[in-house]
């Protein structure tokens, strides 16, 4: 099988899941003995210590990998412009996870609009900064286009795919750098506290297993506690038929 990473927005354990997780020292070290990823979301609404970040990386194997999310003071209060400073203490804190450190998520806001200049300057700038994977979840129809893809592809950064697919059905499948492959479920009907049925849940496993490069799965419905239970449900799934074997794009 080739680099698949399946986890949750955050790593709280409801209690009725716990029993699906091994013993640990803390609920992160829990939940690494089941899933291979999580994407750090507190990032977002404030900053950590670099040592904080040491500390969560000690406590995961090897093989374990962080997408850590670019806080909100950049993407919503800033709107990516004259962030020079916040970009280099970010960066600061997050070199505490060193190697496990896979890719900074950038969620926009959905007033942000795309504007050619602001953003090639701001992916060069995000990109100067981190050798690791870039991926971004754009939330306003004018990021879908043949020009923004270019736009990407020469930062290489990965466009998020998104359920629900908000605002353009083009959302619903990932773009950007053919390397990375990054899927962000929020829930639906209601986002962010509706479970997935079964049948969405295969064809989240038909999508990883038709796609190229690099594959990170991020459940983000964590309201009422159903990340967990389906991101174990689709474990269950691809383990049952597993991915093929392809060599990146």
């Amino acid at each position: 099988m080739r680099e698949l990473f399946i986890g949750c927005a955050g790593w709280s354990l409801p209690s009725a899941s716990r029993p699906l997780f091994g013993a640990g020292d803390s609920m992160l070290a829990r939940y690494a003995t089941r899933f291979n990823a999580v994407e750090i979301n507190t990032s977002f609404y404030r900053p950590h210590r670099r040592e904080t970040y040491a500390r969560w990386a000690a406590s995961v194997p090897t093989g374990f990998r962080f997408s850590a999310k670019l806080p909100r003071t950049i993407t919503h209060d800033a709107r990516l412009r004259g962030v020079t400073r916040e970009l280099d203490r970010f960066a600061g804190e997050v070199d505490g996870l060193g190697r496990k450190l896979a890719l900074v998520l950038v969620q926009l806001p959905p007033s942000l609009a795309f504007e050619a200049r602001p953003a090639a300057t701001f992916f060069a700038m995000l990109r100067r900064r981190f050798d690791a994977g870039i991926a971004c979840e754009a939330r306003h129809a004018s990021w879908f286009s043949p020009r923004v893809e270019a736009l990407w592809r020469r930062h290489r950064v990965a466009r998020v795919a998104a359920d629900p697919p908000v605002p353009s059905e083009a959302a619903h499948v990932p773009g950007g750098d053919p390397r990375w492959r990054y899927w962000r479920w929020h829930g639906s009907p209601r986002v962010y506290y509706s479970a997935y049925d079964e049948a969405r849940l295969r064809g989240f496993a038909d999508a990883l297993r038709n796609a190229r490069g690099r594959c990170w799965a991020i459940f983000d419905n964590t309201a009422h506690g159903h990340a967990v239970t389906d991101a174990a449900k689709l474990q269950a799934m691809l383990a049952a038929s597993p991915m093929r074997s392809r060599k990146p794009a």
